[in-house]
């Protein structure tokens, strides 16, 4: 009924694909922008301690990198 090359399979770190090389370039390319940071730009912060929304991505680059001290920082989207 499934065909091999059309079924889903888990790879480490998470990464979902129907072939191994797209997994390799999977985490290739989330490895970039982890480490690059490229996300910042579509996702936003929603502080509770201060009642703000941070949306400007140098903030939220700051906030991110500060997180650990913050306890009510949450990560949305802005889609």
């Amino acid at each position: 009924m499934w065909n091999r090359d059309r079924v889903w399979n888990r790879y480490v770190k998470n990464i979902i694909a129907a072939d191994k090389p797209t997994a390799i370039f999977l985490a290739a390319y989330i490895r970039r922008v982890d480490i690059n940071k490229e996300y910042v730009s579509s996702v936003e912060i929603f502080d509770l301690q201060q009642y703000t929304v941070i949306s400007k991505a140098a903030k939220v680059r700051g906030v991110l990198r500060d997180k650990l001290n913050k306890p009510f920082i949450f990560v949305s989207c802005k889609n």
